[in-house]
């Protein structure tokens, strides 16, 4: 029996918003109907479709379901008109800017009972998803290390948050979400080398709750962009660049060394070096199945708002600790472990 095709609005159309837009217009079972931004179109991201300048003139059009793309600052208030007229709504991370603000779409939506994620795409990375089975398989042993690389030069799209909120965040959900383990504390040190008035640079270090060492580089003040997740564990290292999806495993090896000094300097020895066959699906409109799945009641979605509330929280102590100078605790409330089991 053929499924209806669901009906599909989107609000915002900066950068963010016309990728998912070019998603929208060829995601299997949907129409993407109508959009919804101040200034219009002037990308021509949604030709041909009414763009309304309101939440309240978008519903005119009746849709099934929106994304909400617009920047963070607007999140609160614009997800808060879409909960209360019971739309379902896939956020663009993070969830917002505050604790405060990301408890109250997350009980506004659970309270409507409605269907609603956040959209962080490194979940559907091809690499990611293969580092996190790996993980979970039990190829690494046990885990020592994660290592995040984040960098680039400064994009133009962002003008409400720092790197904190907007490249960081990624990194302590997906960490979180690999492991299955959540942050116990966390010490960080940023700065303003653009002359902009939000953070570009971010050095973090962290601890989860199993004695996982974690570290964070972010910044937008690198030429070369850089992508790259990096756990070690008793039985070597998975590299995930994420930006080419690759994954890669460099083992330990199992020949000694007859080179005292080389054996010295190294410890472990160099095993062999395997670079993984993937399935590369693009994340986002892997992310946007996934979202259209939990709308039709098919299966689960992406990253639930209670997860964001969470990395929000922790987000939010990563800028305190960098303000203080001081680590930072993380309260058990930022440590939920519901999403541990929980795959796509």
């Amino acid at each position: 029996m053929t499924r209806p095709r669901l009906r599909a609005a989107l609000i915002g159309l900066g950068r963010m918003g016309r990728h998912h837009a070019r998603v929208l217009r060829h995601l299997d079972g949907v129409d993407l109907i109508a959009a919804a931004d101040p200034h219009g179109d002037p990308y021509h991201a949604v030709d041909g479709l009414p763009v309304a300048h309101d939440i309240d003139q978008l519903l005119c059009h009746r849709p099934d379901y929106a994304v909400l793309a617009c920047p963070t600052l607007l999140h609160e208030a614009l997800g808060l008109q879409l909960a209360h007229a019971g739309i379902p709504t896939l956020i663009e991370k993070p969830l917002a800017t505050t604790p405060g603000a990301a408890r109250r779409l997350r009980d506004a939506f659970h309270t409507a009972d409605i269907p609603a994620a956040v959209g962080y795409i490194e979940r559907f990375n091809p690499a990611l998803i293969a580092l996190r089975a790996r993980l979970e398989n039990g190829d690494l042993g046990d885990v020592f290390e994660i290592g995040t690389r984040r960098t680039g030069p400064y994009p133009d799209r962002i003008t409400d948050v720092g790197v904190i909120h907007d490249l960081a965040t990624h990194d302590l959900d997906l960490t979180t979400w690999i492991t299955h383990h959540a942050y116990t504390s966390i010490a960080a040190r940023t700065a303003h080398r653009t002359g902009r008035p939000h953070e570009d640079l971010l050095a973090a270090l962290g601890q989860l709750d199993d004695g996982t060492i974690t570290h964070h580089q972010v910044n937008w003040v690198t030429p070369r962009k850089a992508r790259t997740t990096t756990v070690t564990g008793e039985h070597g290292c998975l590299v995930a660049d994420t930006l080419t999806a690759d994954l890669t495993h460099w083992a330990n090896g199992h020949t000694p060394h007859h080179w005292d000094a080389l054996t010295t300097f190294r410890g472990v020895t160099e095993g062999d070096v395997t670079r993984y066959a993937l399935d590369k699906k693009e994340p986002l409109h892997a992310e946007h199945e996934a979202f259209r799945n939990l709308v039709r009641g098919t299966g689960p979605g992406p990253a639930d708002l209670s997860e964001g509330v969470r990395t929000v929280m922790v987000t939010h102590i990563t800028s305190r600790a960098a303000h203080t100078g001081e680590t930072e605790p993380v309260p058990h409330q930022a440590r939920g472990t519901e999403h541990r089991f929980r795959d796509h």
